[in-house]
């Protein structure tokens, strides 16, 4: 499943939905060429078998279903606003990927409108997609720390499990990395607290355990806890199918060695 890293050189990624003059670029409707047949109902049912490890045609035609689909259960579904997300991750080009998770965050507010607002699903992925469409964006960010808090908020109280525990790992890294009161929401504390319940309730996740050690690392500052965690999710990104995560898993791990000091391996 798709994880999405908040912040992008120090800076905040977050940005309430449809804010004034922020650009919006529609992606055309409509499948691709080649695309098998399907139907709202299969597609609904064999969700979960696309992520990470499905190749991208795959992807895009699904993406391309859910657009032209009126089926009132796909569409305030989950399913379009965490497909974009998938693409958006793996896009090279950043306007692509811009693109991609804007379409994301309309697909999901069409879903809250349609009745999905209690499938905390719809909120986790209005959020990621929201914080990787404005990621280099700090003066918007700022500005709507609120709205990513309520967001995944929502998802926390709703369905926490989802994406293995993917509402506690990113609003806990939301609140270790947002600025601290009176000028945002940062709070050291209640970031270890999340983070320590997504390695507790899903420890088969590496990042679960990356984000973990960063919160011990920048709050604590506890070296031998820190490298634990590190050592623990390493092996789980080594071990298991992540598909496209891989490569920039890897890198986050890498990143936060170097900074605490860690040889690269």
């Amino acid at each position: 499943m798709p994880t999405v890293r908040l912040f992008a050189s120090g800076l905040l990624s977050a940005v309430l939905a449809g804010c004034g003059g922020l650009h919006r670029d529609a992606v055309p409707a409509g499948q691709p060429a080649g695309c098998p047949r399907q139907t709202a109902a299969a597609l609904i049912a064999n969700q979960d078998a696309l992520g990470p490890s499905s190749a991208t045609p795959e992807l895009e035609c699904a993406l391309g279903f859910v657009r032209g689909s009126d089926d009132p259960v796909l569409r305030r579904s989950s399913l379009g606003s965490r497909l974009c997300l998938h693409l958006a991750e793996r896009d090279s080009d950043p306007a692509e990927r811009e693109r991609f998770a804007w379409e994301g965050v309309k697909l999901a507010e069409t879903a809250l409108a349609q009745g999905g607002k209690d499938d905390g699903a719809v909120h986790y992925y209005l959020a990621a997609n929201l914080g990787l469409a404005v990621r280099d964006d700090m003066t918007v960010a700022m500005a709507n720390l609120h709205r990513l808090e309520d967001e995944f908020e929502a998802a926390v109280r709703l369905s926490p499990d989802v994406d293995d525990g993917g509402p506690l790992r990113l609003l806990g890294m939301l609140y270790l990395k947002a600025p601290p009161w009176p000028a945002g929401i940062g709070d050291g504390d209640k970031a270890l607290d999340l983070l320590q319940r997504a390695v507790d309730k899903h420890p088969a996740h590496p990042l679960n355990h990356l984000f973990y050690a960063q919160a011990l690392w920048e709050v604590n500052g506890e070296g031998r806890r820190v490298k634990e965690e590190m050592a623990a999710g390493m092996k789980l990104l080594e071990s298991g199918h992540w598909g496209y995560n891989k490569k920039p898993w890897k890198q986050e791990f890498a990143d936060l060695r170097e900074e605490i000091g860690e040889p690269v391996r």
